[in-house]
């Protein structure tokens, strides 16, 4: 009994230590983006480096861990998207809704445009999104809702300008973002549509890249 009682203890703070893990990995991602060393992280947590890698032996498994949930209300928020009768709600929802998400934490932009090879429902996900909304433009282009030329590219645009709304505090950086947002969503209308330059060779696919092995 001893030693069943043992093991018992033993999962109980492996789990414990993933959690708190995960716990400090969240809030040092929001506060200070990816490029947090993994040491700075499992001082937060109260662990040792090793215990740190025993649970997460990469740094991408833990990045693509963290933000495993917002992805995956990401891809949610597109699939209720779609079946929106307002092909213009529906655009305007998504796009409201990444930008708070993003303006609420400050790893999710890099999250999102990282490449997790490995971590397959991650990147299962991350296109299933893609996909969704794309064919959110298609529908409100079609509709005469959304400016024509509308191109991935200028997502892209917005996501990286609203990614540099940062102040130091939370609320003022929500307040910011929408206002932006609001901004940029009636330009992409169609009946604010004027000539504009070709689109930069910007996609999502271009901007992947692998999470940083800071220490």
């Amino acid at each position: 009994m001893p030693a069943r009682s043992s093991r018992i203890t033993l999962r109980a703070d492996a789990r414990h230590n993933r959690d708190r893990i995960l716990q400090a990995a969240r809030e040092a991602f929001a506060a200070r983006g990816l490029d947090v060393p993994t040491a700075a992280i499992a001082r937060r947590a109260g662990v040792g480096v090793a215990t740190l890698y025993r649970r997460f032996p990469t740094r991408e498994s833990l990045v693509a861990e963290v933000f495993a949930d917002q992805l995956s209300a990401c891809a949610s928020t597109v699939d209720d998207a779609l079946e929106d009768p307002d092909p213009w709600r529906a655009f305007r929802t998504v796009i409201e809704t990444l930008c708070a998400m993003q303006a609420a934490d400050r790893g999710f932009t890099a999250a999102f445009l990282t490449a997790f090879p490995e971590a397959l429902d991650y990147e299962d996900k991350r296109a299933r999104a893609e996909r969704g909304f794309a064919e959110l433009t298609r529908r409100a282009k079609a509709a005469g809702r959304l400016r024509p030329d509308f191109d991935l590219a200028d997502l892209v645009l917005l996501l990286l300008a609203n990614n540099g709304i940062v102040t130091e505090s939370s609320g003022a950086a929500a307040a910011a973002s929408r206002r932006f947002v609001a901004y940029q969503l009636q330009a992409f209308q169609a009946d604010h549509a004027g000539p504009l330059p070709p689109p930069p060779p910007l996609g999502l696919d271009s901007l992947y890249a692998s999470p940083s092995t800071g220490r």
